[in-house]
């Protein structure tokens, strides 16, 4: 192949680069229009398709990202903000754009409000080593994602995840990757798009198999907390939430109202910890996402690999916290689909990394990441995981998620989690299967 190869789209061919990295060759095109600019009249609207071009798009760059501003110096990802406007775009990473290759989706975190796909963190490389195409995308985030206005469509980031997979059922052929054999992944609020799209109709069909890391609860989801959020917003900015009232607002006047809403305070107490998240409209989301995992039947038939570090966000609020957002709702999947039979598999991640600061000795949020990428020598490893991290974590961590891609199960040893065994992996040091960890929180939670 070229150094620079061409490969045609159903919008239009685009250009990207070939590198070899540790000896393999990993073709990246960035930056693709998977839909339309969301700007004027379609800020607020469902994606639409993008317009078509005839000449190779150069795709050597990442696109512009929908997070304005990052999540601040506290922020353990590096996660870049591109300015632009075409911010429904795409990066495919492959080994070899002639081939039919397993098929991993990434989606980012952030909060639903801010996140990056130019994360250096997300680099595919190492799974095209492995023998997977890999794709990341960027969507709508904070009041342009989620907030529900009365005179748009509701959950239009979902809308935005939904597109990005119809682009890669039309379009990975050409890249090297098997329409057929695609799993969707994403950690923290990615975790939850994860979960969100498994129980959402518009996306059976688009992906055989998921990926949940470290989904946060997103409850409460039901149907009343959309006019609560709406008068929320109007109340605390004294803007309308119509798409008429913001539509022509800049980015940095809607990030100011986005601040001001989320705010704390007495008059939020009985909404959601995130107003800006998946909602369950009754129609695109039938239900709320936890009710539907753990009580009803869509997303029943997907293999699910999930799971959630030991401490997440203890630094921040105490294991009370991490144990009511991450650890406890995951759990609840893991045993609800377990008492029914559905393929899941569930671990931990253990490992307690040395870096100083006042996270040092915990296995917090986000520091699974570039084990699963397995991307040590990254920007911005070294602070969250120290000098040197252990390799041998890294292999084991990331040929599980590969060889679960690759063959709809997880390898290694590692069973499904039943409810005679309940077998969980645990990611420490010395990674380990163990039977029924959680006996004691188990106990503690569900009675």
């Amino acid at each position: 192949m070229a150094a620079h190869p061409t490969v045609p789209t159903v919008h239009g061919p685009v250009r990207g680069e070939c590198r070899r990295i540790d000896g393999a060759r990993s073709f990246r095109f960035l930056g693709i229009p998977y839909a339309a600019p969301p700007v004027g009249p379609l800020r607020f609207a469902p994606p639409v398709a993008p317009a078509p071009w005839t000449g190779p798009l150069d795709a050597t760059a990442y696109g512009p990202t929908a997070q304005r501003r990052g999540l601040g110096e506290g922020a353990t990802i590096p996660e870049p903000s591109v300015p632009g406007d075409a911010v429904l775009n795409l990066n495919v990473f492959t080994p070899d754009p002639g081939v039919a290759l397993p098929v991993l989706v990434w989606i980012h975190g952030g909060g639903f409000t801010a996140g990056s796909a130019a994360s250096p963190w997300y680099d595919g490389a190492a799974f095209n080593r492995d023998g997977v195409v890999l794709v990341s995308l960027g969507y709508r985030l904070g009041i342009e994602g989620f907030l529900p206005l009365d005179d748009a469509p509701d959950n239009r980031g979902v809308r935005d995840w939904i597109a990005a997979l119809e682009w890669v059922r039309d379009n990975i052929a050409a890249f090297g990757g098997d329409p057929a054999k695609v799993t969707v992944a994403g950690q923290s609020a990615g975790g939850g798009a994860v979960q969100t799209l498994l129980v959402t109709p518009a996306a059976r069909g688009l992906f055989r198999a998921a990926i949940s890391m470290s989904a946060p609860l997103m409850e409460p989801q039901d149907r009343w907390t959309r006019p609560a959020v709406a008068e929320l917003f109007t109340r605390r900015t004294g803007v309308p939430a119509t798409a008429a009232a913001l539509r022509d607002l800049s980015h940095d006047r809607l990030h100011a109202l986005q601040e001001a809403v989320d705010a704390p305070g007495p008059d939020r107490a009985h909404l959601p910890g995130r107003l800006f998240q998946p909602r369950a409209d009754g129609e695109l989301i039938p239900r709320p996402v936890l009710a539907e995992l753990t009580e009803g039947e869509l997303g029943a038939d997907v293999p699910l690999l999930l799971g959630f570090t030991r401490h997440e966000f203890h630094a921040f609020g105490g294991q009370e916290l991490t144990d009511l957002v991450f650890r406890r709702p995951n759990l609840a999947v893991a045993e609800a689909r377990a008492a029914r039979g559905r393929p899941t598999w569930l671990y931990e991640f253990g490992w307690p990394s040395p870096a100083p600061g006042d996270r040092r000795g915990q296995a917090f949020h986000c520091l699974d990441l570039p084990f699963s990428f397995d991307v040590l020598g990254a920007e911005g490893v070294t602070a969250a995981a120290g000098e040197a991290p252990p390799q041998h974590l890294a292999d084991a961590v990331h040929t599980a998620l590969t060889a679960f891609v690759r063959g709809l199960d997880p390898g290694g040893a590692w069973p499904r989690y039943t409810r005679d065994r309940r077998a969980t992996r645990l990611w420490e040091e010395e990674p380990a299967l163990v039977t029924d960890p959680f006996r004691a929180e188990r106990a503690r939670w569900f009675g």
